[in-house]
């Protein structure tokens, strides 16, 4: 039960989760494009030429891995905080 009594669905909290991820995914992938057009986009042409392909390539890889330790980072920091608050109930 949750705090206003309800027995929650176990499948439709999975979907919820999938549904959220997705979207969370779907704002990453908007915000990626954003910033790598803005730094590696000079002129919009026919097709890219071999130094706006590289920027983009490494802009996206910078991002990803930037967003990987972001994301490692905050799991850290709640791991810590939740030993450390059990530690302290006990």
């Amino acid at each position: 039960m949750d705090s206003q009594g309800v027995t929650a669905d176990p499948q439709l909290q999975q979907f919820i989760e999938v549904e959220s991820q997705k979207q969370r995914f779907q704002q990453l992938v908007h915000q990626m494009t954003e910033v790598c057009w803005e730094k590696c986009m000079d002129k919009p042409g026919p097709k890219l030429d071999s130094r706006t392909e590289a920027c983009f390539v490494n802009c996206v890889e910078r991002f990803i891995d930037t967003s990987q330790f972001i994301l490692n980072r905050l799991e850290q920091t709640q791991k810590s905080r939740g030993s450390s608050s059990a530690t302290m109930t006990d």
